[in-house]
């Protein structure tokens, strides 16, 4: 049977993660909080943040930004998670 979680992210009932995707009990939160699409988006944002900011997932300084960033995104927590002011897709008419 599929586990559902009431995702943070997406405001509704979801199919939830088959496990905790981050160490620690900030994984153990997303895992009973945020769906498997809700991370997805996640990712998708992840990628974005890594690459605009110049992280490193093996910096201990870039995880701790990644970490704010995730909380942001994820639990509204912070002053991160939100798309940086200006920023604009590929391809996105300006």
């Amino acid at each position: 049977m599929t586990r559902m979680v009431q995702c943070v992210v997406l405001k509704r009932e979801a199919e939830g993660l088959e496990a905790p995707p981050h160490p620690g009990s900030l994984g153990e939160r997303i895992y009973e909080n945020v769906s498997r699409e809700g991370w997805q988006k996640w990712l998708e944002r992840l990628t974005m943040i890594i690459n605009e900011n110049g992280l490193s997932t093996a910096d201990p300084a870039s995880i701790e930004v990644i970490e704010k960033h995730m909380l942001g995104f994820l639990f509204g927590e912070g002053e991160y998670g939100n798309m940086p002011e200006g920023f604009r897709p590929p391809g996105a008419k300006k």
